[in-house]
């Protein structure tokens, strides 16, 4: 069933006072809910609704009004529904008449949403992000057409990886969904097992390394005996357990326990997010990222309202960067609605697989043939990008992700970039309402002789 979507009615009550006759209509989030095109979004996230008898789902306004408050002040769902329960402008703009002392939503309605609608409904979004900055003025339609490209780490939120510590994890998660499911073993190894870790950890630390190596054995014998015990144990039933919670998770022990540290291909490095990558960026205070790589875009031109996000994607598998433009460049034309006539990049993009018609297109550092001396101007402000990406990091939510899985990690990195671009729009609309209460009250009077 589709949902019943919110329309403001005017209506009026006796016992409440409307939200419109409490809060200033000239705050910054009153003027964005009004520029938004409510309506295109809800044509977009309501396609994925069928019109079959249940329950309607929640308004879109609500549900899109939330992310996006979520991720423009980096918010925890917790925070935000306790925000949105005492704060009007939230509940004005998600499209409250009238001021809720209860939250019309659950906390867990909005993982549900989320995981509904997906990374390929959410762009839109970041779609109405960029008609509402050229709507406002904040950036001109020609800014679109000439973006600087980089790639970043997202990473998951996972402990440090270290052998000891997933042979440890590996056998405490094993013993307990054994005695969950029933299954007595012979010894569970943890009182053992604590010490060998503490053991590896210490000797580690003073650079004993045979000693933490043998300790580091130690652990691995357990973990196998752990894994053999259970296997014997579960040898008739095994196709029954073969999608349960103890199936898997033994899946992934022997992973743990066949791993070596100088193996090619994927490895494990986290027991609840198996989907983290190892990606090495080469930052000296930072050698290793555990996450996932993702791509950014942003204008190159320094616009009124800022630099705005216009593309962004998760791209798994720790991909070459300039093999990304293939996919890349399509959907962000896709997205903006114009023609890429000039691409902006680092020395990470050489040899690049962007489509035929834009190899002429993207312009590395450090390259010198066919650059001339505007695109030499604009390729020194190809770093504006870094800030863009601190930005989203430190303040939207893409330093730490904690969505799970693949989805979770595509899904974040696309609300990351809208809450940018939203901070950016706010920040402009206050800006341009100043402006104009500075013209109003400073407008110099004339006094008749």
């Amino acid at each position: 069933m589709r949902p019943k979507e919110r329309r403001d009615g005017g209506q009026t009550d006796l016992l409440r006072a409307r939200l419109d006759a409490i809060i200033d209509m000239g705050h910054p989030l009153v003027k964005l809910s009004r520029t938004i095109d409510w309506s295109f979004l809800e044509q977009k996230f309501g396609a994925v609704s069928e019109d079959k008898p249940g329950r309607p789902p929640l308004p879109t306004r609500l549900m899109a009004g939330l992310a996006i408050l979520k991720h423009t002040y980096d918010l925890s769902d917790e925070v935000l529904c306790e925000r949105w329960l005492e704060n009007p402008y939230y509940q004005f703009f998600c499209g409250e008449e009238f001021f809720q002392h209860r939250l019309v939503f659950d906390r867990s309605s909005l993982t549900r949403w989320r995981e509904r609608m997906g990374e390929e409904r959410l762009v839109a979004l970041l779609q109405e992000s960029l008609a509402v900055a050229t709507k406002t003025e904040a950036i001109k339609p020609s800014d679109l057409n000439r973006i600087i490209v980089d790639t970043t780490v997202q990473p998951k939120n996972v402990m440090f990886p270290t052998d000891a510590r997933l042979l440890h994890r590996a056998r405490e998660i094993l013993v307990r969904l054994a005695k969950g499911a029933g299954i007595k073993l012979r010894q569970s190894y943890a009182r053992v097992g604590k010490f060998a870790l503490i053991k590896h950890q210490r000797y580690a630390h003073a650079k004993q390394f045979k000693r933490a190596n043998r300790a580091l054995r130690t652990l691995r014998t357990y973990l196998g005996r752990i894994i053999r015990d259970i296997a014997r144990k579960i040898g008739g039933s095994a196709a029954v357990l073969s999608e349960s919670a103890l199936s898997r998770m033994l899946a992934l022990a022997r992973r743990v326990l066949e791993q070596k540290q100088h193996q090619r291909g994927p490895k494990l490095y986290s027991l609840h997010a198996p989907e983290v990558e190892c990606i090495g960026k080469g930052k000296a205070h930072r050698p290793y990222e555990f996450g996932v790589k993702v791509s950014v875009a942003t204008t190159l031109a320094p616009a009124c309202g800022g630099q705005l996000v216009t593309h962004v994607k998760a791209l798994p598998g720790n991909p070459y960067d300039g093999h990304t433009l293939a996919t890349i460049i399509p959907e962000m034309e896709a997205l903006v609605g114009n023609i890429i006539e000039r691409l902006l990049a680092d020395k990470g993009y050489r040899g690049h697989n962007a489509p035929a018609d834009y190899k002429f297109r993207v312009f590395t550092s450090g390259q010198k043939r066919r650059v001339t001396p505007k695109i030499k101007r604009e390729l020194r402000r190809r770093s504006a990008i870094e800030p863009v990406i601190g930005h989203l990091k430190s303040e939207h939510r893409m330093g730490r992700n904690y969505l799970w899985h693949r989805e979770g990690d595509a899904t974040n990195a696309v609300l990351a970039a809208v809450g940018y671009n939203f901070r950016r729009l706010i920040r402009w609309l206050s800006l341009l309402l100043r402006q104009i209460l500075a013209s109003l009250f400073l407008r110099p009077s004339i006094n008749p002789a």
